[in-house]
This record gives C-alpha cells, sequence and structure tokens, in this order.
C-alpha cells in the first residue's frame, strides 16, 4: 500500500466519492461465514476492514456481537447511519493492530490481505490469531491468481502488482496461501466467485501442523 497517510486518503477518497460502492447485499462469503459461525455458536467477532458495514449486518442479525476496525472515517459514519450505533468500530489502520485486548469467538476479513505487502501480511495474520479465543475461528477471503487482473498493471515483486494508481494486489494461489496462513491454523481453502476469483480461506486458533 501507500504510507499510512496516503492509504487513509484513498479510502476517504473512494468512500466519499463512491459511497455504498458495493451495495447493502453481504458478500457471498460473509453469508457462508454467518452460517457457519452460527452453527459453531460463535457469539461475537472481529471485522478489520468493515467499510461501511455492508457484511456485519448479516451477523448482528443473528445474534453475533460485531466490533470493527475501519480507516476511513466516511465509511464509518456510512456505517452508523446504516447499521445504528450499538457497533464498536476502531477508526485506525489494520497494519496498527490490535485496538483492544479482548478475545474474540471469530474473526471475518474480507478482500483486505491482498492490498498488503508481505510484512504486513504476516502481521495481520498473526495479529488476528492473536485476537481469537482458544478453538476460535478465523475466515479470510483473498482475491485469486485466475483473476483477469492478475498481471496487469505495474509489477511489484513476485504476484503483486499496482492495478491502478494507489491499489497494489497480492495475487494468492494455494502454496502461497499455505505459506502465509499455515502456521495459522489452516484447515480449509475453496474457492468462491464474488466480484471476481477470490479464495475463502478458514483457520482455527489451536490446530497445528
Amino acid at each position: 500500500m501507500k504510507n499510512k497517510t496516503g492509504q487513509t486518503e484513498f479510502w476517504e477518497s473512494a468512500f466519499g466519492e463512491k459511497q455504498e460502492m458495493w451495495g447493502f447485499e453481504p458478500a457471498k462469503s460473509a453469508v457462508l461465514t454467518k452460517d457457519f459461525f452460527v452453527r459453531e455458536s460463535v457469539t461475537n467477532i472481529l471485522i478489520p476492514g468493515i467499510g461501511y458495514g455492508r457484511n456485519a449486518q448479516i451477523f448482528k442479525e443473528n445474534g453475533i456481537t460485531v466490533t470493527g476496525i475501519e480507516i476511513s472515517k466516511t465509511a464509518i459514519e456510512m456505517a452508523r447511519k446504516h447499521y445504528g450505533t450499538d457497533m464498536v468500530i476502531y477508526h485506525g489502520a489494520v497494519t496498527d493492530m490490535p485496538f483492544d485486548n479482548h478475545h474474540y469467538d471469530g474473526l471475518f476479513c474480507y478482500g483486505l490481505i491482498h492490498l498488503l505487502d508481505s510484512s504486513e501480511r504476516e502481521k495481520l495474520i498473526r495479529d488476528c490469531y492473536n485476537q481469537l479465543s482458544e478453538n476460535a475461528w478465523m475466515v479470510f477471503t483473498a482475491i485469486s491468481k485466475k483473476a483477469k487482473t492478475y498481471g496487469q498493471g505495474n509489477y511489484i515483486s513476485a504476484d503483486r502488482y499496482e492495478i491502478f494508481d494507489g491499489v497494489k494486489m497480492f495475487f494468492y494461489d494455494t502454496e502461497s496461501i499455505t505459506a502465509e496462513f499455515g502456521n495459522a491454523g489452516l484447515f480449509e481453502i475453496t474457492e468462491i466467485d464474488e466480484s471476481q476469483p477470490f479464495y475463502y480461506i478458514k483457520c482455527r486458533k489451536g490446530i497445528s501442523h
């Protein structure tokens, strides 16, 4: 990503101009994760990069307490407007986690990790894992090398490209997922088609490889 100031400005501008740019329907992977978390009796979750809350509401509607982290003040204000003021949302970059010392039953991180560089991705996975209660779950989605944008834009490093101004993406395959999540209780990788091909990654605290 850009430095933190540039990153903040980019997302403020994006949410300011495009507002509810992804609509209000939750992503497919959010629906799947809600079903999974309900089945596993998860009661409270953390959503790093909560945006304006479109993927949070479905958890709230099913009795799960949601805490969020969001870099854009505009997005936080939109989340409050659309989904109420009862959610704790920390204003800041996920690279500055943790924002509290709470341990969560679950964590859902949608379409965010691939926007970070390798050291930031490693820190995010570690920070998220550390905020889980024992035997708790975390679910990530990440863009796949099968996406049409793979290889487009300016090459930065292996599998990482600047797609357009300010947006740098790392494109995953199963090998890079295993390498990055292998020590974080990784137990399942599936493919899911959102607006583009994503991986749906499940981890559980306490599982060792």
